[in-house]
């Protein structure tokens, strides 16, 4: 199996996995949080979503999928280019969901671009160094996203199972 092959069936796991993890939740349920400091579900996916999404469209140089709809229509009360890293707990809580499938929604749109970006990437590519403040290749990069969106998933799967076991 080529590298390539092997980060497509790991982002294709994650996309296959988050939409059953979200199934049959309420909007009140993806917002609950098990302590005050705590991320809710509804945050994890969404931050899954654009950590992927503003980290892989970068790899390519192509927009965001956020940017095209999807940040209208959450319509949340962070800046555009916000992906969640860094904010504190008021920020996450500042957070609301009212449609519980746009978080599936934009996370099958992100998958799409993803897998589309990875086919238009050869073996090469996955050395080219990227001009950013961290110096590494794409293929580091790639597998780094890939760790902080299963990290997040595993996380989501956790809340899911203290939500609907309390």
């Amino acid at each position: 199996m080529h590298d390539l092959d092997l980060l497509r069936d790991g982002f294709t796991r994650v996309a296959d996995d988050l939409p059953h993890l979200l199934a049959g939740l309420s909007a009140e349920q993806l917002l609950w949080q098990p302590a005050p400091q705590a991320n809710h579900i509804a945050w994890l996916a969404w931050h899954m979503g654009r950590c992927e999404d503003a980290q892989v469209a970068a790899i390519a140089g192509v927009p965001e999928v956020y940017s095209d709809g999807f940040c209208r229509r959450f319509n949340l009360p962070y800046p555009d280019e916000d992906i969640g890293y860094g904010q504190d707990a008021n920020q996450m809580r500042a957070f609301m969901l009212s449609e519980p499938g746009l978080l599936t929604d934009y996370y099958a749109a992100v998958h799409t671009q993803t897998l589309s970006i990875l086919d238009s990437v050869d073996g090469a590519d996955l050395e080219r160094i990227l001009n950013d403040s961290y110096q590494v290749s794409v293929g580091v990069r790639l597998v780094s996203v890939l760790n902080d969106v299963t990290q997040h998933l595993g996380q989501i799967a956790y809340l899911r199972g203290l939500l609907l076991n309390r």
